[in-house]
Order: C-alpha cells, then structure tokens, then sequence
C-alpha cells in the first residue's frame, strides 16, 4: 500500500502538509490534549500512570507492553503499524503520543483544560468528556514528532487514517472508507463534530 504517484507530487505535497503542520503548531503547544508535556510522566499527572494511558517519550505503535497502545481499537493500531512500517522506508518514525485513555485521565485532562480556558466550553475545543472521548474508546491516536504527524496526514488515507480536527493536526482516527475515498472534510475542532455533542 505504498504510494503510487510520482515522487515529484508527493514531494509538494509534503512540502504543503509540513507547512500546514507548521502553522498549527502554535495550537499544538496551547492545547492540553496534543501538547507532548501534557501526555508525559511527571507533568501534572498526579496518581495517573501508564495503567491510565500516559505514554512515556518516544512511546511507539509496536509498543504492546502499553495500555495507550495495547488497548487501542484492534483495526486502528493494525492500520498504525502498516503506516508507521512504510514511514520508517521513508525515514520518519510515528511516535504515539497519546492512544487509549481512562477515563480518569480524561477527566483530568478535561479538569486542566477548563481551568486553563475558563470555562467548560472554551475546553470543549480541545478536550472531550470521558463519555464522548474516542481516546477512551480507544479509536483516536495522537501522533508526533511534527515530521510523523505530517507524514501520516500526507499519506494516512492509505490506511484509512484520517486527521479529524483542524485544529489538531496529531490527532487521527479510523475511516475506512478513505481508502478508496479519502479522507472526510475536518472539523474546524471538536465543537463542530456532531459526536461530541453527546
């Protein structure tokens, strides 16, 4: 399922992707659910471990010994792992960042947002409730370093990996038809996706 097309429209079409990620990246180190220091040991996480979903740096898609990966969605981590085989061809490794998640955790993470926004709809923008949550269904993975987002946004359909939020270019989710589709239209952010509406 490696790419087909010719490396001339690849190569601008990452050219492209990588600038997008560029630009968002000021949202990604506002936002408490893609910020790399808000999925690491040690920041604010209070009791919560590796059992409740928290990833250690460099954490990777073959890392089976970690609930984040482990109890991802078992078609969605298969997809991970072909697209993270062809990105290591390419040079680019696909770190998780965050995958599963308690829902403790999510609460948390919810906890922090609000009170860093200042009020529990500003928050909805960037963190979903327990019960709305696709990390705590296990069906969303947050993907770094910059390099591995951009990567899987390029090529991802392929996999029926698909970014889902404007405004989080590490966050993706399973869309099996984009294979043969492409991906579906994003959702400026979470508040606009009618499954959050729950």
């Amino acid at each position: 399922m490696h790419r087909t097309a010719p490396s001339l429209v690849l190569g601008g079409l990452a050219v492209v992707v990588t600038a997008t990620v560029a630009v968002l990246g000021h949202a990604w180190a506002s936002s408490p659910a893609g910020s790399y220091a808000d999925v690491l040991p040690g920041n604010h996480q209070g009791a919560l471990d590796e059992t409740d979903g928290v990833v250690p740096d460099g954490a990777s898609v073959f890392d089976d010994d970690l609930p984040a990966v482990a109890r991802l969605d078992p078609v969605l981590l298969s997809a991970l792992r072909r697209a993270a085989t062809d990105a290591a061809q390419d040079g680019v490794e696909l770190e998780v960042n965050s995958g599963w998640r308690s829902r403790a955790y999510q609460e948390k993470l919810l906890a922090e947002a609000v009170e860093k926004y200042g009020s529990e709809e500003e928050a909805a923008r960037w963190v979903a409730t327990p019960d709305a949550s696709a990390h705590v269904s296990g069906d969303a993975v947050d993907i770094g370093p910059t390099d591995g987002a951009a990567w899987l946004s390029a090529h991802g359909a392929g996999y029926g990996l698909c970014q889902i939020y404007g405004d989080e270019p590490w966050h993706f989710e399973l869309r099996p038809r984009a294979v043969d589709r492409g991906c579906p239209a994003r959702y400026a952010d979470p508040t606009h996706d009618p499954k959050m509406q729950q």
